[in-house]
């Protein structure tokens, strides 16, 4: 006898609340649990429709009358960085990257904890606890790592990202970063080291999650080209008059 259980996940969905993205616009999800030893190729077989992974739990948006959040990856053979990403890569040669196990420090969460209040002092996550942020982190049932970035001259944490190793690509879950050089475009700098990871693992490409046209939170992605998008009928590259360059 097989175990449905394991073959077919039960999925539920959220109660309605607002849009964090976009104005007057009311959010829902349906998600399901990752669990057993099936979780590693469940999560992969829903990321590549759309789904996200937060902890030991996968959700991709169900909202009604709206269908603006999309998943993008960026698609790593074919990336050429623009003049603008050169400039913020040189802006970063002084960082030193390490991949860690996800095993949180004080160090990451007082950073993170700077970062939220700077940044999303009015999200869901600005008062996130030590144990919350642990949870993220370790409660991880699929390979996944932490990568750090460090200044070389005294070795201050700059920036960490929370990323999932997938057998096509990195899925990034959740980055953060010190917010007082902002000179350095330390979110963009992430991506894009994490394409140079990908392009040297010979992995086709880095999930971004979702985008939603029109939202200035997630304009930056739009940057990274060629970028694909799922849509019905599959993934397919994002045209240039679709986002900002």
């Amino acid at each position: 006898m097989t175990d449905q259980g394991v073959q077919f996940p039960k999925f539920y969905v959220t109660a309605p609340s607002p849009c964090p993205y976009l104005d007057g616009k009311i959010e829902r999800k349906v998600f399901t649990e990752l669990k057993g030893p099936d979780a590693a190729a469940l999560n992969e077989a829903l990321g590549r429709v759309g789904f996200r992974r937060s902890q030991s739990v996968v959700y991709r948006p169900a909202c009604e009358g709206c269908s603006e959040c999309v998943s993008v990856r960026v698609r790593v053979k074919d990336f050429q960085p623009t003049r603008s990403l050169r400039r913020v890569n040189k802006a970063n040669n002084d960082l030193k990257s390490e991949v860690r196990p996800p095993v949180v420090t004080e160090e990451q969460y007082a950073l993170l904890s700077t970062y939220l209040q700077n940044r999303h002092a009015d999200g869901t996550m600005a008062d996130m606890s030590d144990d919350e942020f642990r949870d993220m982190v370790e409660a991880s049932p699929v390979q996944t790592v932490l990568v750090e970035y460090r200044r070389a001259i005294d070795g201050k944490l700059m920036a960490a990202a929370l990323t999932d190793e997938l057998s096509d690509g990195l899925s990034m879950i959740y980055s953060f970063f010190d917010t007082t050089e902002p000179g350095r475009s330390l979110g963009t700098y992430l991506i894009s080291d994490h394409i140079k990871r990908a392009r040297h693992a010979n992995q086709p490409y880095v999930y971004l999650g979702y985008w939603v046209k029109g939202s200035p939170k997630m304009s930056y992605k739009g940057r990274f080209r060629p970028l694909e998008r799922l849509g019905q009928n599959g993934w397919f590259e994002i045209q240039d008059e679709e986002t900002v360059k």
